[in-house]
Order: C-alpha cells, then structure tokens, then sequence
C-alpha cells in the first residue's frame, strides 16, 4: 500500500506548499524507488543483497527527504504563516517518522531479527498511523 499512500501523502504536501508539478513528481518518483528497492530488500533470499537493496533504499529515503526540506522549504517560504506552520508540522513528521522505517527493517524479522514478527507488525502500525494521521 505504500507505492499508493505516500505518494499521494507526498502530493498532499507539495501541493500545501505550493510546489511546481515537476518538483512534485521528483518527489513521488524517489519515494517510489525508495519503495520498490526497500521491497526488494525484503524478498530477496541472498543476504548481501539484501543489505545492498536496504542501503540503496535508504540513502533514497536521505535524499527524499533532504529534497522534502530544501525544495519544498524554500518553496512554502513565501507562503502565509498559517500555511507555512501547517506545512512545517506535517514535514516535521515525516522527517521524524520516515526516518525509524530503515531502523525497524533493520531490527526486525528481515534484518537481524532483534525483534519478532509481532513486535516487527506492531512498530510498522505504529509508524503508518503516526505517519499518515496528519494527512487525513
């Protein structure tokens, strides 16, 4: 669900912030990348390329979101107050809740199994609807 969710969640604050369409679909289609790498990660059986397909998925997650502050910060600069702080709380969640994703992979059943499949299921619940809520 995530190739559908955070792209339109990403749409829904560049258009906020009043981003230009190109700006927008660079956007979208560098978290689709960090998607479908960060899913090849997860299926893939040899362990070398597992850990190769979850960095790669993580240095795009980097990049979306220092593009998510630098493009789209500057872009909402010009923007009245109320939009600006709607925009920078929504952003702020997203920089904080994007980044423990690459960490609970990490730590869960696909990584290096520090926690089970429960604890596993139950953090990325957690993150989706903390991640998400802002946006509904």
């Amino acid at each position: 669900d995530w190739l559908f969710t955070t792209p339109l969640l990403l749409l829904d604050i560049g258009l906020l912030a009043g981003a230009s369409q190109r700006d927008i679909g660079a956007l979208v289609g560098i978290d689709a990348f960090m998607i479908v790498t960060g899913l090849v990660a997860t299926l893939t059986k040899v362990v070398v390329a597992r850990y190769a397909f979850w960095t790669i998925s993580t240095i795009a997650m980097v990049f979306l979101l220092y593009y998510l502050v630098a493009v789209f910060g500057e872009t909402v600069s010009d923007a009245d107050e109320d939009t600006r702080s709607t925009f920078n709380a929504l952003r702020n969640i997203i920089l904080v809740t994007w980044a423990i994703y690459p960490v609970a992979w990490l730590v869960g059943t696909e990584g290096l199994a520090l926690t089970g499949l429960y604890g596993e299921t139950l953090l990325f619940m957690v993150l989706d609807l903390v991640a998400k809520i802002g946006f509904g």
